[in-house]
């Protein structure tokens, strides 16, 4: 997969609606979820020296970090995820995991992954073994999200940001988590070669400017 273009910007709630009322007239609602709207779960791994935080926190541009993610909680479709970022562009590998097999890495029971054949899978394993890579925290939110077809564009509101603490066990649909702070409501529009001016012009607001905000930086403030 190519780098993405992505930008990210910190906004209000009033912010929020102007933009929702924009965006439904000019995009379409992600297929996923109702109207576009889910909630999204991700366990997000880290190293002992807590390497990823580090180098979000000290701005570094090239850097990774991986997690497990799954949507409304439900279990019937995980995903291993990791997210490079180099020279302001974004990329993102996935690749699909069983309940039984993010259970088990969130567990720390990890053997199986040495013989897996996907290439993400044995990669995280690799890093867990020789960097130190393990579970950190859950970070959970409600996701907005409209696409337009030219450009691959992507727009998306988060919100509601929770942190699961030191906390692991993400598949536990029981397992507390609590308000990340004060952490703001996130504006992020991603694209491929080009964004059309139409949606340039529709996602700007005054005074805002794009952002380095990481929900994962956030939610390890507390855990």
């Amino acid at each position: 997969m190519d780098y993405r273009h992505e930008w990210k910007h910190e906004i209000n709630a009033s912010d929020l609606i102007a933009l929702r009322r924009r965006l439904r007239a000019v995009m379409e609602p992600d297929s996923h979820g109702a109207g576009g709207t889910y909630f999204i779960r991700s366990l997000y791994f880290d190293s002992l020296t807590d390497r990823a935080l580090r180098q979000k926190l000290d701005g570094v541009d090239r850097r990774e970090k991986f997690r497990i993610r799954y949507y409304d909680l439900d279990p019937s479709l995980i995903h291993l995820e990791k997210k490079s970022r180099w020279n302001g562009l974004g990329q993102k590998r996935s690749a699909s995991l069983t309940e039984e097999e993010a259970r088990a890495i969130s567990e720390g029971r990890v053997e199986w992954m040495a013989s897996c054949r996907d290439p993400l899978v044995w990669e995280l394993y690799g890093k867990m073994r020789t960097q130190g890579l393990r579970p950190r925290t859950i970070v959970d939110y409600t996701r907005e999200a409209y696409v337009f077809g030219p450009g691959n564009v992507r727009v998306t509101l988060d919100y509601d940001v929770r942190t699961g603490l030191a906390c692991t066990d993400f598949l536990n649909p029981r397992c507390v988590t609590i308000p990340a702070g004060d952490a703001p409501i996130i504006l992020e529009v991603k694209w491929d070669a080009f964004l059309p001016d139409l949606i340039r012009d529709v996602v700007q607001l005054e005074g805002r400017r794009t952002a380095a905000f990481s929900k994962y930086a956030v939610c390890r403030m507390y855990g």
